[in-house]
């Protein structure tokens, strides 16, 4: 029973973050670490970096990506079995693209008629920043480990999630190689793939 209602809670938990996720998976991140993370405890703050520097690395969008390793985490820890957490991964993925299944399809109904209305595009303008600030949220909580112990701010705990000096080393490397350099994404994560085996 206990089970079957860590389902319904995944389920459930990742269908509002795919109603409520606008501008892709780096905006859904931010949204995904608040609820799996700070409002139910499945897991932990640095499992959930490592679900996400995987998720980056695989192909695929990374807020489904995300979902799906994150499902499997979840009944992992619960103690179920191999077959049971990927069901949970299947749970999860679902939940998370069936809202944004029939928005699409409604949207694509819709679209062309609303195009060029003057509300549909007051709408867009604010949405735009507002996802400028979810995908700059989902850096940040990557960056640091905050832990609310209420609304007091001096009661809350903000530690760094960058582990040495060498993560920062690799973080600002690939920074500069990526703005300055233009360097190929790819490269990028396969660079600081073979530097975290050789320094790690």
């Amino acid at each position: 029973m206990d089970l079957l209602l860590l389902f319904g809670d995944l389920f459930v938990t990742f269908f509002i973050i795919g109603v409520f996720t606008f501008g892709g998976g780096y905006a859904m991140l931010s949204l995904i670490q608040t609820q799996v993370v700070t409002a139910h405890h499945w897991i932990s703050e640095s499992t959930f970096t490592n679900i996400v520097a995987i998720s980056q690395m695989t192909p695929g969008p990374i807020g489904v990506n995300c979902a799906t390793y994150t499902g499997y985490e979840v009944l992992l820890n619960s103690g179920a079995g191999h077959s049971l957490a990927i069901l949970g991964s299947a749970t999860a993925t679902f939940a998370l693209i069936l809202p944004s299944f029939f928005i699409v399809l409604t949207m694509v109904k819709f679209y062309e008629k609303f195009m060029g209305n003057s509300l549909f595009e007051g709408v867009m303008g604010w949405l735009r920043p507002a996802v400028v600030g979810l995908i700059g949220a989902a850096a940040i909580i990557l960056m640091v480990d905050t832990s609310w112990t209420g609304l007091v701010p001096h009661l809350s705990v903000v530690e760094e999630n960058f582990m040495d000096w060498k993560s920062w080393a690799l973080f600002g490397a690939a920074m500069v190689a990526s703005l300055k350099f233009k360097v190929n994404p790819i490269y990028i994560i396969i660079a600081g793939g073979v530097a975290g085996l050789l320094l790690y």
